[in-house]
This record gives C-alpha cells, structure tokens and sequence, in this order.
C-alpha cells in the first residue's frame, strides 16, 4: 500500500510567516513579555524544533529574565511555558479559522487524489496537534481531513530532525517505509524522514530555500496546480520528470529512487 505522509507548517499552508509569527508575537504582548520577533529573528528561531522549545529559548537571555521578571524555578518556567503555548495555540487556530493562513499550491489536489486511488495518507508533526488539525482541514476540507491521521504535538518525547515522529507513524499505520513517502518543507523534517528510512520530497519556502538539501529525492517550488506558473525543480535524484505541477505519478517514481543513507547530525535545521 502506497502511503504519503505530510508535515504540516510549511507544506500544508504558510502557517510561520501568516500564522505562528503573529501567534508568537501577540501571546507575548498579551503577557507582557518585551519581546517582538521580526521575521528576520523568527527564521533563526526555526532552527529550534517545536514551539513551547522556541519559546523556552527567551529563558536564555539573562537580561530579559531580569528585566520582565520571569521565573528562574524549572518548575516555574515548565507551567509559564504551558500557559504561553496553550495561548499561542488558541490565537493560531483563530488566525486559521479567520482564513488569514493560505494553504499551499497543490495540496488540496494531491491529497484528495491520493485518497481516491487508495494511498494512505496521513499528517506528522511535532507542532500542537490543535494546531495540525485546524491547518489540515483548511488546507483539504473537512470530508479529506476526517480521513487524514493526524501524528502531532507531544506523541513523541523529541522534534525534528529526531526521526521519532515518523517511525511512530509508520508503526501505528503498519506502513512499509519501501512504500512511503514523505514532503517536508526544511532540513530539520527532511533529516527526521531519512533517518526514519523514509524517501522525502522537499517543498522549499522562503524561510528554507536556502538550506541544504542533499538527502532528498526532489526538491521543488511547490506541489503546483493547474493553471499556475509551473513549478520549479530545484533538485531532482530520482525517476520523476515533473511537468507543470506534480502528480501521484511524479509522487510514486520518487519511491523507485535508492534510499538515502543515514546524514550525519546537523545542528543547523529549519522549520518542523
């Protein structure tokens, strides 16, 4: 049984720019903590998996801790951190409820078709599952997304680019990884994929198109649609010969291509 298993921020929809960014940015306001992520600041942040650990990373800097008063008890910072995700978590679902979080290009279509040819489809993510789900059925509609398995949030005790969350995926699925196939949009999910023995698709975006990519199959602009500018291949180590936009058979060739071979640690990831 062919499977196609997604990240989520980045691949289903620009959730970081449009979503996490001001998510993050008005949870700490409403606290009072005197903190704004620029853009620029928010991409260095992606380095860090997982939302509640960039959060926890304004705990480093000595001065800010001094001056907004924040807690220097681990038990302290652990509930602080709580309460600050489950508000980031609320203000992001409204931002995807309201509409202002774009799914990506193709999803919709890659998805659905995946499903009426009887792929097993699924969702694997280290953010908020919340979070996932709410991204998930903008993205596909409600009737596709019931039928999507979501992995999501704190399942798995490590982020990318730990491989935890896509070997979960694969055991509770019965997958076999010879017949699955990852997209991920950054290192971090690229790394976790191959290092679970997975194939991955890389669709880049513009908090990651700078990253290095070498382990994956394809790497492209984005899934594309009809009557869109075609898509940008941008790397391409297996059997697909993508047109205009990709299709299941695009998809399906990337699984002809040999298995990556275990990556050295990287530090240096992106989104996840």
């Amino acid at each position: 049984m062919t499977a196609l298993v997604l990240d989520c921020d980045g691949v289903l929809a620009d959730t970081e720019r449009y979503g996490h960014l001001p998510a993050f940015n008005a949870t700490f306001e409403a606290h009072g903590v005197p903190v704004r992520w620029s853009e620029e600041d928010y991409g260095e942040k992606l380095r860090i998996g997982g939302g509640k650990e960039r959060m926890a990373s304004l705990f480093d800097d000595a001065e800010l801790v001094r001056t907004a008063g924040l807690p220097t008890a681990p038990d302290e910072r652990t509930a602080l951190l709580a309460t600050w995700h489950r508000d980031k978590t609320a203000r992001f679902t409204q931002l995807v409820a309201d509409g202002a979080i774009p799914a990506r290009p193709g999803v919709r279509r890659v998805v659905h078709e995946a499903l009426d040819a009887g792929w097993t489809v699924a969702v694997a993510s280290t953010s908020a599952e919340a979070s996932v789900r709410a991204v998930l059925e903008h993205a596909v509609g409600t009737e596709a997304a019931a039928r999507v398995p979501v992995f999501a949030g704190d399942v798995v005790p490590a982020k990318k680019p730990d491989p935890a969350i896509y070997l979960l995926t694969v055991e509770r699925l019965g997958l076999d990884p010879a017949d699955t196939l990852v997209v991920e949009d950054s290192r971090n999910g690229l790394l976790a994929a191959t290092r679970a023995g997975l194939r991955c698709v890389v669709t880049v975006n513009g908090y990651t198109q700078d990253e290095a990519f070498d382990e994956a199959v394809l790497v492209v602009s984005e899934l594309g649609d009809p009557g869109r500018p075609p898509v940008r291949v941008l790397a391409n180590r297996g059997a697909a010969r993508p047109g205009a936009h990709l299709t299941l058979d695009d998809l399906r060739a990337c699984l002809d291509a040999p298995a990556a071979a275990d990556p050295s640690p990287d530090p240096a990831g992106g989104p996840a």
